[in-house]
């Protein structure tokens, strides 16, 4: 009895130790479950705190970076080369090349006081001279611009759009620290310009900023947009105030550039030119709607004259139609004939081995007009030669693209030479005197035609003409120069953007105006 107890007794011990035993195991389970569920939440906090820690380095390293660029924004917008380029080992050192971070200007904070509409006329040039009086006045009146429409109606029939020929975002944002510009209206105010009752009116020519601020000013204040439908020559050359001045030639120099495809592929002409040596651009502009607009016909034969008569009446807007030739051209108002220019290039010692290069469209009377220059000057070049036909396939019957190519070739090269004082010439002129005065050759029709007669009769021997041509452009070569002003006559003073004498160095004082 004794014994079978004791076992009982035995049993129920070693079964309660059983049981704490369990319970033991279980409690420590719990443990270990708790501390993993703790160690884990430690991680995620940890892994948290990195997340949130590189967070804040990143947004600090951007904040240094705008910081870096709004030092050295001003160069970049003048197109000087940026000062945040990176070291070329760091580069290297990238799988990724580096790009530099564009600084735009500021938004310039105003009372909006309505919204300009343009429609500009006329060529390239003339619209662009157009385009940047517009900003100026946009910019004095406090108002928005809306991005100018270009001339699709003229002679030309250019179909592109502002955004063909221009950068218009780079037009834009380089421009908002001065007027707002939009590339449309705001649905509301666009919505009755497509019910046609908007105003729409002319400004008066060569009119003074004072006009724009008494006369315009109120019509866009009342009608909320105005549209004005002529552009060219609507803001005087003379008496602006400096400010004024200094955006012309801001928009002119530096925001109207050109789409990337028009400088890409004139930097290739230009290169292309370069190869060979140094060139001369010749704006020879003996081309149809020329002749027809100022009937000149030196040298053409009865048939051309009655085709070019005929053309210059189906124009209604070229308003003068009986014109005497000979007298325009002993007054210096028609361009030189191809015959004329390589007779002038000759007496001015032109070094027969130069490239010419033609910036012009199709020369009235083709090869047989050309023959003597061709003859004087065997490097006639012109962008249809120097490129393909694949290159060009893309700008053809856009006579303003093409133009485009003309201009930022005859702005690289060594020497200018236009043959008629029109927009492309006057405009090119003033472009070199703002990059540093380039050699521009500035012909007096008037005393060339009166020379060239007297050695064509014999009057004047090889050696005589030569050295009156070269006394006559003596001082005629692009370098610094007064702009002339005459209050009364601003169609016959001097241009504001062939000479634009408030965006360039100081003049000495002992210069006389020319």
């Amino acid at each position: 009895m004794c014994r079978i107890e004791r076992k009982s007794e035995r049993k129920s011990c070693e079964y309660k130790e059983e049981e704490r035993s369990e319970m033991g195991l279980k409690a420590m389970g719990e443990s270990r479950v708790e501390k993993l569920k703790s160690s884990m939440s430690r991680s995620r906090m940890k892994l948290w705190m990195i997340r949130a820690t590189t967070s804040v380095l990143l947004w600090t390293c951007v904040v240094q970076l705008t910081a870096l660029g709004d030092m050295w924004g001003p160069r970049v917008l003048k197109g000087w080369p940026s000062c945040f380029s990176g070291d070329s080992s760091v580069n290297n050192a990238l799988s990724v090349p580096f790009v530099p971070l564009r600084v735009l200007p500021p938004k310039r904070v105003y009372k909006n006081n309505g919204y300009l509409m343009v429609s500009c006329n006329g060529g390239l040039n003339q619209m662009r001279a157009a385009i940047c009086d517009m900003v100026a006045i946009a910019r004095y009146l406090n108002v928005t611009l809306i991005v100018p429409e270009l001339d699709k109606t003229s002679f030309w029939a250019d179909p592109s759009e502002f955004q063909d020929i221009f950068d218009v975002d780079h037009f834009i944002t380089s421009l908002r620290d001065e007027v707002r510009i939009l590339k449309e209206l705001p649905p509301r105010l666009k919505r009755r310009v497509e019910l046609g009752t908007v105003y729409s009116m002319p400004p008066v020519s060569w009119s003074d900023i004072s006009y724009y601020h008494y006369q315009i000013l109120p019509l866009i204040q009342k009608y909320k947009v105005v549209h004005l439908n002529r552009t060219d020559a609507r803001l005087a050359n003379n008496g602006q105030p400096l400010e004024i001045q200094k955006l012309r030639c801001r928009v002119n120099f530096s925001a109207l550039r050109f789409t990337s495809q028009i400088e890409e592929l004139g930097k290739r002409v230009i290169k292309l030119l370069r190869k060979n040596g140094p060139f001369l651009v010749l704006h020879l502009r003996y081309e149809m709607d020329m002749l027809a607009f100022s009937g000149c016909t030196q040298g053409c034969n009865n048939e051309e004259v009655e085709e070019l008569t005929r053309m210059r009446y189906a124009y209604p807007w070229w308003k003068e139609k009986i014109i005497n030739s000979d007298l325009k051209r002993k007054d210096g108002l028609c361009p030189l004939t191809p015959e004329e220019t390589a007779l002038t290039l000759r007496a001015l010692d032109i070094d027969p081995s130069y490239q010419i290069y033609i910036a012009a469209g199709e020369i009235y009377g083709g090869e047989r007009r050309m023959a003597s220059l061709a003859k004087a000057y065997p490097k006639l070049v012109r962008k249809e030669t120097l490129l393909e036909s694949s290159d060009l396939r893309f700008f053809q019957n856009h006579s303003s693209q093409m133009a485009a190519l003309d201009y930022l070739v005859s702005l690289e090269s060594d020497i200018f030479v236009p043959t008629y004082d029109g927009n492309m010439a006057k405009v090119v002129e003033g472009h070199r005197r703002f990059v540093g005065f380039k050699k521009t050759i500035l012909l007096d029709r008037g005393l060339l035609v009166g020379l060239i007669d007297q050695y064509s009769s014999g009057s004047l021997s090889w050696d005589e003409f030569s050295s009156a041509v070269k006394e006559t452009h003596a001082f005629r070569m692009g370098s610094p120069s007064r702009r002339l002003v005459i209050p009364d006559r601003p169609k016959e003073e001097d241009y504001f953007y062939a000479n634009p004498e408030e965006c360039l160095p100081p003049l000495d004082e002992s210069w006389s105006s020319t």
